[in-house]
């Protein structure tokens, strides 16, 4: 079905507007990312990659001696493609945000967290604004990637960009468009995965698509910055209401005597009206976690409550410490107490094969534990060489031994990593809970407790 867009007037090309159309088209316009994380790095590489000259700025010392040596920190690309740009020159990297002034477009991709209460943070997309305004030049067209909520782009990126008194659309340009990046997805990256456009003038969305489209294949416009960053909220907030749903269900299921993974395999034989989605320690990275409460804020502002919004966030939330009063419940079947109880948790990062700790679950269950009194809990993880937990610095395992999970109590696969030999992991632990159905290819085993399997 084609995408519905409201089209706004269209006013005249101005000169700006054609001379930037016209480097883009030429490929001698240069790009420059701000934010070299996972959502930039990605970005300029694949302008790089295409000959664009692309410069990358982030306060983050570390970032820019490891590229400008050609080494990549990015788990999900290419390490000959890192240095090879570099060698090249079509890819640079520094902290000197002055230097944005030789870009004539410019990607905002820095971090949008929340706050201890849980209210929108775009501190950091106000800072990269303002020392990009500091050399902001006619011809600039600005592009915000950040996750945050309906309305940044107009009312907090555009008035200081506006401060310099260049008028957007005509002297200046900003758009929109939504990072969808998935950390470890070996399809999807960013040069096939459709992006979202949306500008604050025709000139500006105009100019946006074409850019976008140097380097990836499809590119959908849509009327406003506004419409763009609510779809980015609703994409979030959709797999975060489903992953609570689940959630939810998996918890009943274990007290009526019902297997969810088999009801989901079940219900996934429909062709048409559903859709899977699988139970699990609780929800983790960037998006999903931090996208509810964004919308949620903004909601209040509007005199409205997301009711249903705000409960599968907190549902979701509830995971950890679920998964917690599992373990305290087959520590309590033993002959030890909590205090000398050992726990060995398989998998700190947030995901499957990834190397990323953000909002991890696996490190709120760490903290339950300890926060409960249990001073014998260790993890390995092969993406993960040490975290930090309670104050307390924990460094990943190098190698699992059967001797070591025999003197484990409990063992917890918190994230189901496929490098885990799992009959192994079996076949050596006194007792196995599985919160992610990593086990399901091992018959019935009587030390295995799998999260929402009614047993």
């Amino acid at each position: 079905m084609a995408l519905r867009r409201r089209g706004r007037p269209r006013n005249p090309v101005s000169k700006h507007e054609k001379a930037l159309m016209a480097r883009i088209l030429d490929g001698t316009a240069t790009v420059g990312v701000v934010g070299l994380g996972y959502v930039g790095l990605p970005l300029a590489l694949e302008f790089a990659k295409k000959g664009i000259t692309t410069l990358g700025v982030d306060v983050d010392q570390r970032k820019i001696r490891s590229l400008s040596s050609g080494k990549n920190y990015i788990q999900d690309l290419n390490n000959d493609e890192i240095r090879d740009v570099v060698k090249r020159g079509t890819l640079s990297a520094t902290t000197d945000f002055a230097r944005l002034a030789e870009c004539d477009v410019v990607y905002i991709c820095v971090p949008t967290p929340f706050t201890d209460n849980k209210d929108p943070d775009i501190s950091h997309i106000l800072a990269a604004t303002k020392e990009l305004a500091a050399v902001l030049r006619p011809g600039h067209l600005v592009i915000l990637k950040s996750t945050t909520f309906p309305g940044t782009t107009d009312s907090y990126v555009k008035p200081v960009l506006d401060a310099t008194k260049l008028v957007c659309g005509k002297d200046y340009f900003l758009a929109f468009s939504p990072e969808r990046i998935d950390p470890g997805n070996q399809k999807w990256n960013t040069s096939n995965t459709p992006v979202v456009v949306g500008g604050v003038t025709g000139a500006c969305t105009d100019l946006a698509i074409a850019i976008n489209r140097r380097i990836i294949a499809e590119v959908v416009p849509v009327s406003s910055p506004r419409v763009a960053e609510m779809e980015k909220l609703l994409e979030n907030i959709f797999r975060s209401v489903n992953i609570a749903l689940v959630n939810e269900l998996a918890q009943l299921c274990d007290r009526i005597g019902v297997n969810i993974w088999e009801v989901v395999d079940a219900a996934s034989t429909k062709p048409f009206g559903f859709m899977p989605f699988y139970p699990g320690p609780g929800i983790g990275g960037h998006c999903i976690l931090i996208d509810p409460y964004y919308l949620s804020w903004m909601a209040r502002e509007k005199d409205f409550v997301t009711n249903f919004v705000t409960l599968a966030a907190e549902v979701n939330e509830s995971m950890p410490f679920y998964v917690r009063s599992m373990i305290e419940r087959e520590v309590a079947r033993q002959p030890i107490t909590i205090k000398d109880a050992k726990v060995l948790m398989l998998g700190m990062a947030f995901k499957r094969d990834v190397d990323d700790l953000r909002h991890s679950p696996a490190l709120k269950v760490a903290e339950l534990l300890f926060d409960d009194g249990f001073q014998h809990v260790s993890y390995f993880d092969p993406y993960i060489p040490s975290v930090q937990v309670s104050g307390r610095e924990l460094t990943s395992r190098k190698h699992l031994t059967a001797k070591y999970l025999e003197r484990q109590d409990v063992v917890v696969i918190t994230t189901d990593h496929s490098s885990f030999d799992i009959d192994f992991i079996v076949e050596h632990s006194k007792v196995v809970i599985d919160t992610r159905n990593a086990t399901r290819d091992i018959a019935a085993r009587s030390n295995i407790v799998l999260l929402g399997d009614g047993q």
